[in-house]
């Protein structure tokens, strides 16, 4: 579930200072308090479940078949580009290695003969030919065993951060057996998903106030000290769920966050001049929402409502009320349509403060 938190970006901390909850109740005594929509810019932010993934995620896998000859590193080590990780018994490759360059010399000094008794026209071009393919046929492999003496040194890809070491010194291991893994956590991806609608409301937003920084709450409740940014959005919509995967990436300089670790991701939303009203001036009917609508007789009225976004004690209106309209806001369960009421007005910004204060 998307977990949703109000930041109303007025002022409404004067208000409140002159707002007595009880001077309203006092007033209200025998009378109906009714307010209107208010009308105003506010600002939510919306929560995501993420998947953190390091910007650079791999294993290390042996190349050759072998022993452990030793193991130089420890898990949760930090290690640069190139350091030496494993070394896998070298001895076998080092012996194909020498037989591969004997061979090699034999191949080249029968070329040097073939080549001689070819200048006296004793042997053919063909033959000559023949004696350079076997030559280089030679050398190519010793370029092999020399590359399999090489794997027998398991290197660091990057720098990055050891994973859980599978072997110990002594085990035997096959070719391609998983040995560890590195992580580069500098900087780490949060890949989250966003409904249809959401992502159109934030392409709309981005092209018009191109913000995309984002922030990530972490498993304790305490925010990332670092904002994230926006990267990327994937190509398609997931036909399951009907969401659509987002990619930020966070700054990560203190190794905080590590590869498959969860978070939220926190997108700041803005709206620009819209209507809010108290989440308790609504009741529900067979999954729609309503209000008491009082008009200029002080007749009640009940009015669908559509609800664009529901926040923590206030809802957004889509459509159905204007700031002009007034809504009864206490006594709901006390009256029905056409019932002519004696009622009070608290101003919207009085409502929604009055009902936090619920």
């Amino acid at each position: 579930m998307n977990k949703v938190i109000l930041f109303i970006t007025v002022n409404v901390c004067l208000i409140f200072a002159s707002c007595n909850p009880k001077k309203v109740e006092k007033e209200a005594e025998g009378k109906y308090t009714v307010t209107s929509p208010w009308l105003t810019d506010t600002s939510f932010t919306k929560e995501y479940i993420a998947e953190i993934q390091s910007v650079q995620n791999v294993e290390i896998r042996a190349k050759v078949k072998g022993f452990i000859a030793s193991v130089a590193v420890d898990e949760g080590q930090f290690v640069k580009a190139n350091q030496v990780l494993f070394t896998i018994r070298p001895r076998e490759y080092e012996v194909e290695l020498l037989k591969a360059k004997a061979k090699a010399k034999t191949a080249e000094l029968e070329m040097q003969n073939v080549k001689l008794l070819a200048e006296k026209n004793i042997v053919s071009q063909n033959e000559l030919a023949l004696s350079v393919s076997k030559l280089n046929e030679a050398k190519s492999e010793v370029a092999m065993a020399e590359l399999y003496v090489s794997y027998t040194k398991v290197v660091a890809p990057f720098d990055g951060i050891i994973d859980r070491i599978k072997f110990k010194t002594g085990s035997l291991v096959d070719e391609g057996a998983l040995l560890t893994s590195i992580s580069n956590n500098q900087h780490v991806y949060a890949y989250f998903n966003v409904s249809e609608l959401e992502y159109l409301d934030y392409k709309n937003r981005s092209k018009n106030d191109g913000k995309n920084t984002v922030s990530l709450l972490l498993a304790n409740n305490q925010l990332h000290k670092y904002k994230g940014v926006i990267e990327t959005i994937e190509s398609e919509f997931d036909k399951n769920t009907g969401s659509i995967a987002f990619r930020a990436k966070f700054p990560n300089p203190e190794s905080l966050l590590k590869h498959g670790e969860t978070g939220k991701v926190q997108l700041k939303m803005d709206l620009k001049n819209v209507l809010i009203i108290p989440q308790k001036a609504t009741f529900e009917v067979q999954d729609k929402m309503y209000v008491f609508v009082v008009d200029q007789n002080n007749v009640v009225k009940t009015k669908g409502i559509t609800i664009k976004q529901k926040l923590s004690n206030i809802y957004i209106i889509e459509s159905g009320l204007t700031p002009n309209d007034k809504i009864l806001l206490e006594g709901i369960q006390s009256v029905k349509d056409d019932d002519k009421i004696q009622t009070v007005f608290l101003p919207s910004s009085q409502a929604l403060i009055f009902s936090n204060k619920q």
